[in-house]
């Protein structure tokens, strides 16, 4: 003879104990999601809404003009030159950055007082201000700064690093990989000294190089710092100005002028803030789509290799 058991229903919890329980939470996190809305949400939403104006930053009027700034943008050819040198700058730093990151973690990865040594000497160039850095390559790099006094002091003719077009673009990457790629080291760095040492161990055994290692070991094992590191670096280089105020302030002929640095100049320098905010929004657009397409590329290829 079958027998049907008969299942209780669940109890609801009193809605006094289930915010009791909640409220915890609601306390700690209050104060984080706050400040969120008041650093991000909100300033976002009112350059959303200052960007459809024609507001000069100073008077107390303005008038609502559509989508008249972001028409603008895009046919400014001063703003579409410093957003092509914005994507190059882009591009070249974040292959330099964790390019010459990624190799110099490998090289000193190991224990010993040179290795230290030479990881704080990397990652000091970092932790300097970089509006120091700028102005630190300027004056080296000026046509009569130290670099070229060198060179004129073996006989070569002095190299217009700042005063040329093509070389002022590339003395501008070449800057900001230098200050930069200490933070890339770093993080490549935690991500190697989190390897197990028995997967190198195995390695060797099978008889293994030191490439092999790295190649089949260590980069498939920090594939999730490779991810980190790339769009952090992208999207700070996207943001990029402090080094090119320094070090060329836009020039020569407004050449390195990045979209960061457009936006401030048109916003401050010539009173178009309206204009400026426009910028500003679809510069986050891009940010935020490019960080999200690399970030999406990278667990693709992370989850590849987990395979």
């Amino acid at each position: 003879m079958a027998s049907t058991l008969a299942v209780a229903p669940a109890r609801r919890r009193p809605a006094a104990r289930v915010w009791r329980e909640r409220l915890p939470g609601i306390v700690m996190g209050g104060p984080a999601v706050l400040v969120f809305l008041a650093m991000f949400i909100v300033p976002m939403i009112l350059a959303f809404v200052l960007s459809l104006t024609d507001w000069n930053g100073f008077s107390l009027s303005f008038t609502f003009i559509g989508l008249d700034n972001y028409a603008e943008a895009f046919r400014n050819p001063r703003t579409v030159d410093a957003a092509v040198f914005t994507a190059v700058v882009a591009f070249f730093g974040t292959i330099l950055c964790n390019g010459v990151g990624l190799a110099l973690a490998a090289l000193i990865s190991g224990s010993g007082r040179a290795n230290t040594l030479m990881r704080t000497i990397f990652f000091y160039p970092y932790i300097i201000s970089s509006l120091i850095i700028g102005f630190l390559w300027s004056a080296m790099l000026a046509p009569e700064g130290a670099v070229n006094g060198v060179l004129a002091h073996v006989g070569i003719p002095a190299v217009p690093f700042l005063t040329e077009v093509g070389f002022a673009k590339a003395s501008v990457i070449l800057t900001i990989v230098w200050s930069s790629f200490g933070f890339n080291m770093i993080l490549f760095l935690a991500g190697m000294k989190s390897v197990p040492l028995e997967y190198y161990e195995a390695a060797t055994i099978d008889g293994a190089s030191r490439w092999q290692q790295f190649r089949s070991v260590t980069m498939p094992l920090i594939a999730p710092v490779f991810t980190v590191n790339l769009v952090l670096t992208l999207v700070g280089l996207l943001k990029v100005y402090d080094v090119v105020l320094a070090l060329t302030d836009g020039g020569p002929a407004g050449s390195t002028q990045t979209i960061v640095y457009q936006i401030l100049k048109n916003s401050f320098g010539q009173s178009e803030l309206g204009f400026g905010a426009a910028q500003s929004v679809i510069l986050l657009v891009v940010t935020a789509v490019l960080g999200l397409a690399v970030t999406f590329a990278r667990r693709g290829a992370e989850k590849k290799v987990a395979e």
